[in-house]
């Protein structure tokens, strides 16, 4: 008699331990299968087999058998089940939790099933097609079909192509398939997420000096099957290449590889190179594909049907077998932490399942992470470096320009002197240009000049930003939107006027300097629709537009050989964020969106407005010097004992009333107080901890208050975050809490 230990598919801690269920006879089942059994009350709750067994301690009595299967496949494999164990222990999550993150939401509860199609198929030979046509003489809409069936290639149609092109003729194909001369067939239909996506050219490009140095070292470790690398390329370097030359050797030793990217907009670039390059064996995962066409790639992957997956942040969790490569792109992006529970960091689990699988992590950007290159720094990571541009091209030059100066002679427009007479230069050329601007909308607020009252949500503490092509204000925290008020709804004031500056309104001037060149806009606004920042970039990439306006979207990995001329609108709009990060976050934007210019045969150009042009961040990005800018930021964080020289930790608590987020805050810091005091050995690490509102004090009508913890970072610490995760699981009467570790947005 076999047994399995099951985890039941309910997030709560009470049930967070396997239970035992008998293997009725005749079922098979192994590690990882979904399954159906009865769980208290309830007949029928789905739960995941994590371990078999021949024996168990229990009463007979007490032992319930399993219900049935959901699939006849493990859909967590044994590595996942590992990876899963580690997320409950790092996370502090439950392991149902855990294992939700390992295969598609809609496959919880049955809500996604295989899409079929019918299709009708011809089942008489050639030799007598004439006859059996001649047959139906008196019924010319059965010919019409049976004709149909015939001249098609494979000698079978679907069903809804022969309705589209005769009309209803389900009659027609029964009676044909009674008299034996059609059968009539569901097949399963894979939905595709790729559309009308272009090949790009499958050659292999020569390589430069740079990339066969950087290749010389890192194939050897795919092939035995160990490492971890930090691959430092400024921009154009050509990185990509080195993934695909990496990947390639991968599958050719019949292992398999994933690559991450940071933004769900660059998912469909990396698809198009990797698609061009290995056809079928590629697949991707992110969460703007369709249910459907997120549940058959995955279904894909799973079967062994592709060699790589490309994707977003969850692609980690890819139910490949034999991984032998894990590359993520842009590693220094925000965007690979998952702040909601279960926490993690796509980097800290590649680095693990590369563990688990004997693969090679590769990391890679043009402007590293402070912490990965420190790690580079002390060993953790080999450093591999690709400084030149490909053909030795050479790096976009720069020109700050100081909007101070900008002001002072009179030129209150969005674009300074100089980046109008270099777009102009650029326009005239016959070259593209993008324009970046770090914010959507046409304005970043709206004031009374009389009073000064700035129009805010009423569900939270922010500036609504004006949107001139729908002429109403939205809140981009919760997307409440009110109409523009004509009168201050302070004062009376008739005076309202728009500050700032968004994509919306770059546009508006852009079209007003040059209105004959074709504009295309990006942000999140205009990317809402399904593949709707595939058809944008395409566009642009066909040269349907000469000037592409966009946020941080469209800063980072996107190659448009024509672009020639950048131009950064406002470079300070991150560099007064109150977040330790802003100066490495203002850096890598400014380097990264540089990047972008003068990638084929023409030099590039960049303009960078600032009223900060003194400011390191933008000193440093201006000369593309990334060394330099990381002596300074990490000067300035061991002297403020900022990470990676510390841990911050953050409960974040949002309740409907202010005095109880309040109360929440002070509870649980009295609770971590209690906490350090019992433990001499923690408490001499405590750099600060302290209660106190958020920056952005409500979000949606919750009103948001917080503890922050600043430790020095050693392993015991983990201590501590475990005993804040405890406070954020207490059970709450109203509100609720969350317990981040250096949270990726401190707002």
């Amino acid at each position: 008699m076999q047994f399995c230990q099951v985890i039941v598919d309910i997030a709560h801690e009470d049930v967070d331990r396997v239970f035992t269920y008998r293997v009725p006879e005749g079922m098979a089942l192994c590690p990882g299968m979904r399954v159906h059994v009865p769980f208290g009350r309830q007949h029928r709750v789905e739960g995941i087999v994590v371990e078999m067994s021949e024996r168990c301690d229990l009463p007979p009595e007490r032992v319930k058998n399993v219900t049935d299967t959901l699939e006849a496949y493990p859909a967590v494999l044994p590595q996942l089940l590992e990876l899963a164990r580690r997320i409950k222990e790092s996370s502090f999550c439950t392991l149902a939790q855990a294992l939700r993150l390992m295969f598609p939401a809609q496959m919880r509860g049955q809500r996604i099933s295989e899409k079929t199609r019918e299709v009708a198929v011809l089942t008489v030979s050639p030799d007598v097609q004439a006859q059996a046509l001649a047959a139906q003489t008196r019924a010319p809409k059965r010919a019409k079909v049976l004709q149909m069936l015939i001249e098609s290639e494979a000698g079978e149609m679907p069903v809804d192509a022969l309705r589209a092109a005769l009309g209803e003729c389900r009659p027609m194909l029964q009676t044909l398939e009674r008299m034996g001369f059609v059968k009539l067939e569901h097949r399963e239909v894979m939905r595709s997420p790729y559309g009308a996506m272009e090949r790009l050219s499958a050659q292999d490009p020569e390589l430069t000096g740079q990339q066969k140095d950087v290749l010389a070292k890192l194939l050897p470790a795919v092939e035995e099957g160990k490492g971890a690398f930090l691959l430092y390329g400024v921009t154009g370097s050509g990185k990509t290449e080195v993934f695909i030359r990496a990947v390639r050797r991968a599958a050719q030793l019949g292992k398999t590889a994933i690559v991450l990217v940071p933004e769900i907009a660059l998912t469909p670039q990396m698809v198009m190179w990797f698609r061009s390059r290995f056809g079928e064996d590629a697949a991707v995962l992110h969460s703007r594909l369709s249910p459907g066409e997120r549940y058959d790639e995955w279904r894909r992957i799973r079967r062994g049907d592709v060699r790589v997956v490309i994707g977003a942040r969850s692609a980690i969790f890819a139910p490949l077998e034999h991984v032998g490569l894990i590359i993520i792109d842009e590693e220094h992006e925000q965007t690979y932490i998952a702040d909601n529970t279960p926490r993690y960091d796509a980097r800290e689990l590649a680095r693990i399942r590369c563990q688990i699988e004997g693969g090679v992590l590769l990391l890679a950007s043009a402007t590293p992470s402070m912490r990965s290159f420190a790690q580079a720094g002390r060993g953790d990571l080999t450093l591999l470096e690709m400084p030149q541009r490909v053909g030795n091209r050479p790096m976009p030059a720069v020109h700050v320009v100081d909007m101070r100066e900008e002001l002072k002679n009179g030129n209150r427009s969005v674009f300074s002197g100089a980046l109008l007479n270099g777009l102009k230069a650029c326009l005239d050329a016959g070259k593209q240009a993008i324009l970046f601007v770090n914010r959507r909308g046409y304005s970043t607020f709206v004031s009374c000049r009389s009073c000064g009252y700035v129009v805010t949500c009423d569900q939270c503490d922010v500036s609504m930003t004006y949107h001139s092509s729908e002429n109403v204000l939205r809140c981009h925290y919760c997307g409440r939107e009110m109409p523009v008020p004509r009168v201050c709804p302070e004062c009376g004031s008739p005076y309202i006027k728009y500050f700032g500056v968004g994509t919306q309104k770059v546009e508006e001037e852009v079209k007003k300097f040059f209105p004959d060149a074709a504009v295309l806009r990006m942000d999140n606004d205009t990317t809402r629709a399904k593949d709707a920042h595939a058809m944008l970039l395409e566009r642009f990439r066909r040269g349907e537009a000469r000037i592409l306006v966009g946020t941080q979207m469209i800063a980072k990995g996107l190659d448009f050989p024509n672009v020639t001329m950048v131009g950064i609108v406002a470079a300070d709009a991150m560099l007064k964020l109150p977040d330790y990060r802003s100066g490495e976050r203002t850096f890598q934007l400014l380097t990264q969106v540089a990047g972008r210019a003068g990638r084929a045969d023409c030099p590039g150009e960049v303009y960078l407005q600032t009223y900060d042009p003194e400011n390191y961040a933008v000193q440093a990005a201006s000369r593309q010097d990334y060394r330099a800018f990381f002596e300074e930021e990490m000067f300035r964080r061991k002297r403020a004992l900022y990470p990676p020289y510390t841990r911050i930790v953050r409960l974040l608590f949002e309740t409907d009333r202010e005095e109880e987020a309040d109360a929440e805050a002070e509870s649980a810091l009295r609770q971590m107080k209690a906490f350090f005091e019992r433990r001499s050995y923690l408490r001499k690490l405590i750099v600060s901890m302290r209660a106190m509102p958020c920056p952005v004090r409500r979000i949606r009508g919750k009103t948001r208050a917080q503890v922050i913890l600043k430790i020095v970072d050693r392993p015991i610490c983990q201590e501590a975050v475990g005993k804040m995760t405890e406070i954020a699981q207490q059970p709450r009467t109203s509100g609720a809490c969350i317990c981040q570790v250096n949270p990726s947005s401190m707002l």
